[in-house]
């Protein structure tokens, strides 16, 4: 497969132009979608996934599934391909899917197959049956190690609380060390404190990572159920919105802006953005002020992908995200969610 290896001008890149035209860079896109439900139509042990059975509420059988699979996969192709034409990111995480299974028809399908991409899932204690997974590219992201690290409440006695863990991945690209914690935090159906809980957890997670390997540059990414306005981000993860802010122990959060001065984002509720998917970076992966030299990995840019068939273009919800199914109706839709992207660059030898 060709490399994710974008040989980009700095007159593309940085809108300049002249003595620095020829300078090239490799760029690689980092990914995040939630795939709103992506269940089997078979019943798992132990889970609640009755919902998506044949007999279920949504009614969920092989030809809905299929669909499901299609459209996500189209979707999951599509992310970073504006930058990235015909190479697309070279890792996704992703939330609510089921288990292996769903995963293996998955990345069967011709879109996700033609890239070569593979996965990391590990099956989880959350009741519904819905974990985080990691999708990669193997030519450009090498897996050295995944864990499944629980969720664990500090402060609450509430020993039956059992939700998703922080699946993390550890392994090389372009050469760097790089770690990937994929969440999904308890959902607004639970108070705010178990999402500031699993944010604290999370970040003594990447400083327990980043102290055993100090050059590891670490991405935290997930349905967070929160904005980047939210204390769990701000205070918790000691995510910020600038990156003159971000200090030691910090991380730097380019959503907060986006949500805060464009007013928008990647759900909608009662017809106003939130933006709970995020991607979050630690310091050694910010460039200084004007630094035109990548040596080592750097942020780029970020940005919503809004591919227009994920859209309702019609309706009571028009312009929000097109669901697989609203009201009890079946749309043959994406998620409720849109998918994220970041740009990561560095100097081509």
């Amino acid at each position: 497969m060709k490399k994710q290896l974008l040989m980009l001008a700095v007159a593309l890149l940085m809108g300049t132009t002249g003595m620095f035209a020829q300078k090239k860079y490799a760029v690689y896109g980092i990914g995040f979608y939630n795939q709103e439900n992506l269940f089997d139509t078979c019943h798992d042990a132990g889970k609640r996934d009755y919902d998506f059975l044949p007999g279920g509420r949504y009614h969920w059988d092989g030809l809905k599934y299929r669909n499901k699979l299609h459209n996500m996969a189209q979707a999951l192709a599509d992310m970073g391909t504006d930058v990235l034409p015909g190479v697309g990111c070279a890792v996704i995480g992703l939330s609510e899917v089921e288990n292996d299974r769903v995963m293996n028809d998955l990345t069967a399908q011709p879109a996700l197959k033609a890239r070569g991409y593979k996965f990391i899932h590990i099956e989880g204690p959350d009741r519904r049956g819905i974990d985080c997974a990691l999708l990669y590219n193997p030519a450009l992201f090498t897996v050295k190690s995944s864990t499944l690290y629980p969720y664990k409440p500090f402060e609450t006695k509430d020993t039956t609380f059992h939700t998703r863990g922080f699946l993390t991945v550890e392994g090389t690209l372009a050469g760097e060390d790089i770690a990937v914690i994929v969440c999904h935090l308890p959902s607004r159906g639970s108070s705010s404190v178990y999402r500031e809980q699993g944010a604290r957890g999370v970040r003594l997670l990447k400083d327990s990572l980043m102290k055993a390997n100090p050059k590891l540059k670490v991405l935290v990414m997930g349905d967070m159920n929160d904005d980047p306005t939210n204390k769990s981000m701000t205070k918790e993860l000691r995510a910020k919105a600038e990156t003159a802010q971000v200090g030691t122990g910090d991380m730097y959060n380019p959503w907060y802006n986006i949500l805060v001065k464009n007013n928008t984002g990647t759900l909608m509720y009662r017809g106003a953005w939130n933006l709970f998917d995020q991607i979050m970076l630690t310091p050694n992966m910010l460039a200084k002020k004007g630094q035109r030299d990548y040596p080592d990995l750097r942020f780029f840019k970020n940005h919503i992908q809004r591919m227009p068939y994920l859209f309702q273009t019609e309706g009571k919800y028009k312009g929000s995200p097109k669901r697989t199914t609203a009201s009890g109706v079946w749309l043959n839709g994406y998620s409720d969610h849109l998918p994220v992207v970041v740009y990561l660059i560095k100097d081509k030898k």
